[in-house]
């Protein structure tokens, strides 16, 4: 199979906002795009529909589902190849096949409102704790102005590349395919990448007026001399790529969160093996899901 970015489509707005940033991706590398709607209720008709309504193809929503998502694209990227599908299977089981025949999948993620932000979907949970490549999560855009109209709404605005790829590094063992995916993404868009590492203070840190400024500047300047070691052979592999460094002195999941805001990328690891009894989703990755406000890639890694 050549290669392939796919997207997964729903119908909903986070949906096709979502294909129109697989979309430039997909240009960006000269890749198609697969677009692809799975149903676990999509029937085999035993004739082709002749009207093609409702009432006469039962698959009718599902293919206008592709359909509307293609024009969409089709409309801003005219040149772009674009294949449609739809599958007959639960989509998690479905999302997760097809994003190992992909070198990426795009689906789309749930509003930032103050009860939405705590629920991203079990068919987004499902993929990302078992995808083998990079899932990228993208939000519909929000709090557009009254006069917008509906369709333009529904499709989000047009993908850009504003914003540092901000690439978050635990710094806990190797993570070569996690460095790879984000020097790639920043350099393909000419973007700044923004490396954050979050270290939280240790109890003596803490004095009985505060933190003790001598014990945090010695921590942060070990922190940073560690993110400087990570990154290096990847800003000699990248030359042409702008590199920033930043440590946190709080928890991992609030710096994520903190070095989100801005950005036009955030890319955060998983670790293909964990520990058994611990979930396949840790703190930072759910804190980055959740309440990042860009599109989140969750590369996967040894």
């Amino acid at each position: 199979m050549d290669p392939v970015i796919t997207v997964g489509l729903d119908g909903s707005a986070e949906s096709r906002t979502a294909a129109l940033w697989a979309a430039r991706e997909a240009a960006l590398r000269h890749r198609t795009l697969r677009m692809l709607h799975a149903w676990i209720l999509l029937s085999v008709p035993e004739k082709p529909a002749t009207d093609g309504t409702a009432g006469s193809d039962r698959n009718y929503w599902a293919k206008r589902i592709v359909d509307g998502a293609q024009l969409d694209v089709h409309q801003r990227f005219p040149e772009l190849p674009v294949v449609g599908d739809i599958a007959a299977e639960d989509p998690g089981p479905a999302l997760v096949a097809a994003c190992a025949e992909s070198e990426m999948l795009v689906l789309g993620s749930r509003g930032m409102s103050p009860i939405r932000a705590f629920f991203l979907g079990d068919i987004g949970l499902y993929v990302v704790a078992r995808a083998d490549r990079p899932v990228v999560l993208v939000r519909a855009q929000e709090d557009l102005p009254e006069d917008t109209p509906r369709d333009a709404a529904a499709a989000g605005p047009p993908p850009a590349a504003e914003g540092a790829v901000v690439l978050c590094l635990g710094l806990h063992g190797p993570c070569e395919d996690l460095f790879a995916f984000a020097f790639d993404i920043a350099a393909r868009r000419g973007a700044t990448l923004h490396a954050v590492h979050g270290r939280s203070l240790p109890a003596q840190a803490y004095a009985p007026w505060g933190v003790d400024p001598d014990v945090a500047e010695e921590l942060a300047a070990d922190a940073r001399g560690a993110l400087g070691d990570a990154v290096h052979p990847w800003r000699e592999r990248f030359p042409e790529v702008r590199v920033r460094e930043s440590v946190y002195l709080e928890s991992p999941a609030r710096a994520v969160a903190q070095a989100a805001a801005g950005a036009g990328l955030l890319v955060v690891g998983r670790r293909r093996r964990r520990p058994a009894l611990t979930p396949a989703i840790g703190p930072v990755l759910q804190s980055a899901l959740h309440h990042a406000p860009c599109p989140v890639a969750v590369a996967p890694h040894d």
